[in-house]
């Protein structure tokens, strides 16, 4: 899925703005100014088309999670946890160990 603005598409397939899509446990809606796609894993991840994303994950995830959006434990001491498994111990580190 590529996003920019209010332009979404799929696979290259545009996806017409306001309009619902779904294929494949993949779905588009448009929530107000917002764009969200969700998934049949239990994420979806919504975009005010500027700066502000959310991502959400089913209560199944719990504690299944790692990654840029944590470990999904309620635990905040290991909400920065690096690939290697230790803690950072600022955002800017912990942000920069994900990076592909």
């Amino acid at each position: 899925v590529v996003a920019q603005g209010r332009n979404v598409s799929v696979n290259g397939a545009a996806v017409l703005e306001g309009h619902p899509y779904l294929h494949k446990g993949l779905g588009v809606t448009w929530p107000g100014d917002w764009v969200a796609v969700a998934s049949s894993l239990g994420v979806r991840v919504a975009w005010d088309g500027h700066l502000a994303v959310t991502v959400t994950a089913e209560p199944e995830l719990r504690g299944g999670t790692w990654g840029l959006c944590g470990t999904y434990t309620n635990n905040p001491a290991d909400d920065f946890m690096r690939p290697d498994g230790t803690i950072a111990p600022v955002a800017t580190a912990f942000g920069n160990a994900w990076k592909v």
